[in-house]
């Protein structure tokens, strides 16, 4: 394409790609970044409470030593990166999940999609470790934990009556069918 039709594309096409052992972003098929994938120390995948599938993202944040990257959904890390490479993922243990309602990214840290009062979303963006941290501690994340493990989780949790423990006596205070009168 051409540079002067280029400043009139609205929208941004952002990917990632293996290369090697790197993760390679691009934005409009230029790269603009490069993660070696061994330096990463946890990724946090963020889903909104109300998707079902673990695939549904809304932003994944990459922890590195010194710094966090935030990847909006729209760069595909959850999709090819990770299902591409699930056996270097699941022998890291690196992989974790948050839920959106706790997993609140700063204002400064989201932009505005498309025009007047369209929602903010995640950007992709590096972030300092020491300036993201304090946030980060906020989070209630779980893992680590395959996309699959993950997956069969929520199966688990969907089904009627998942979350009550039959091996605990879950019954409000003492009772006993004898207490009280016995000739009753």
């Amino acid at each position: 394409m051409n540079a002067s039709l280029d400043r009139f594309d609205l929208h941004t096409r952002w990917n990632t790609a293996w290369s090697g052992g790197d993760i390679v972003v691009l934005r409009n098929d230029a790269e603009v970044d490069r993660i070696h994938a061994q330096d990463i120390l946890r990724i946090v995948f963020v889903q909104s409470s109300e998707n079902a599938s673990a695939g549904d993202l809304v932003f994944a944040l990459v922890e590195l030593t010194d710094e966090f990257i935030v990847f909006p959904a729209e760069t595909g890390l959850a999709g090819r990166v990770h299902f591409e490479r699930q056996a270097f993922w699941a022998a890291k243990a690196c992989v974790y999940w948050s839920d959106l309602l706790t997993a609140q990214l700063p204002a400064h840290y989201l932009a505005r999609r498309g025009f007047g009062l369209a929602r903010r979303a995640p950007c992709y963006r590096r972030i300092a470790h020491a300036e993201f941290t304090p946030w980060l501690d906020h989070w209630l994340i779980e893992g680590p934990q395959s996309w699959d493990e993950r997956r069969w989780q929520r199966i688990e949790h969907s089904r009627p009556f998942a979350r009550i423990d039959t091996h605990a006596d879950t019954r409000p205070g003492s009772f006993s069918p004898w207490s009280g009168d016995p000739s009753r």
